[in-house]
């Protein structure tokens, strides 16, 4: 929900900025690899903006989702070796978890 809120906010900055941006009609030349052009600066500034928020966001989404990997990884190697271990040594609330699915198998 954080980064829903947070993609939200980053969205209405980028509108705003660009109405700001709007009544500006400064021109400016662009020259890149193969050719040069000249567009007008709100332009520019928006493009650069959204360019940088989605490789920062692409960036942001494989750092996350290799976290979560790793977490689901240790999650079946503790549940793995909570299986292996006597119901005795347990915290109470893991044997009553553990009595529940000896019951329900």
């Amino acid at each position: 929900m954080k980064s829903f809120i947070a993609t939200v906010l980053v969205a209405l900055f980028f509108v705003l900025a660009l109405l700001f941006g709007a009544r500006n009609e400064q021109l400016v030349n662009i020259s890149y690899f193969v050719a040069q052009g000249e567009y007008r600066l709100p332009v520019v500034l928006g493009v650069v903006f959204l360019a940088g928020f989605l490789v920062s966001w692409l960036f942001a989404i494989y750092h996350i989702t290799k976290v979560r990997l790793q977490l689901r990884k240790a999650n079946k190697k503790l549940e793995q070796l909570e299986a292996k271990l006597p119901v005795e040594i347990l915290p109470p609330s893991t044997q009553i978890e553990h009595q529940a699915k000896e019951v329900n198998a």
